[in-house]
């Protein structure tokens, strides 16, 4: 085969393994046990040739079965969820990165170091909105929203990883629009947040300096 032809063979098989690295690395930085579960029962029952023999493994799939129902738990306890997204910060990319790099190097056609790179930074991003969003939620009293939240999550990360298997293009596209979506709603939060700690400060100011020029309170020495 000619050497150009080789090249372009090789351009065209990139593009179409890199919307499924980038898609389940955003799902990764989501719920990184969903994902090794689903690409492992996805290729252990041939559903897709795209998925390594290493995450299809009996023991990787009992691993991440029961890693995920754990996460499924701690991750709608207000509070506990928090806990465990701060312990998965590393892990979360590292495995987005890993997945990514098992991928690429499956297909053959995308440098294993390049698609860990974008399956571990893109994995990174998604778990800073993950955890960040949580935190905002956990300012509230009741603990459905925490409840509705994961439900959400869970069944996001497998309806797009799902569907990555079959469209990966399409796939890629809606987890890009999410990310983004969810760094702008992050920034948002985090606006409000500080400036609702502002507020929150200046009054208590307020009331102890009201307190202190109250009439017939005594003075301190000096004032």
């Amino acid at each position: 085969m000619p050497t150009r032809a080789r090249r372009r063979l090789v351009t065209i098989a990139s593009v179409s393994v890199l919307p499924l690295v980038f898609t389940s690395g955003w799902a990764s930085g989501i719920n990184a046990y969903a994902v090794v579960l689903l690409f492992g029962i996805f290729g252990a029952t041939g559903l897709t040739d795209e998925v390594p023999e290493s995450l299809q493994r009996t023991d990787v799939l009992i691993a991440a079965g029961v890693l995920f129902l754990c996460e499924a738990v701690a991750d709608k306890i207000p509070y506990v969820d928090s806990v465990w997204d701060s312990v998965h910060t590393v892990i979360r990319p590292v495995s987005g990165a890993v997945v990514g790099a098992l991928l690429a190097g499956q297909s053959g056609s995308l440098p294993e170091l390049a698609a860990g790179a974008v399956g571990g930074s893109t994995a990174l991003m998604s778990h800073f909105v993950k955890a960040g969003t949580r935190m905002a939620i956990n300012t509230s009293p009741e603990p459905f929203s925490n409840v509705a939240m994961s439900t959400a999550e869970d069944l996001g990360v497998a309806g797009i990883v799902t569907f990555a298997i079959f469209n990966p293009e399409v796939a890629a596209i809606i987890a890009a629009v999410l990310l983004v979506l969810g760094l702008l709603i992050l920034g948002f939060l985090a606006h409000r947040i500080r400036r609702f700690r502002r507020r929150r400060a200046q009054r208590r100011e307020e009331r102890r300096m009201a307190v202190a020029e109250a009439p017939g309170r005594p003075r301190s020495p000096g004032g």
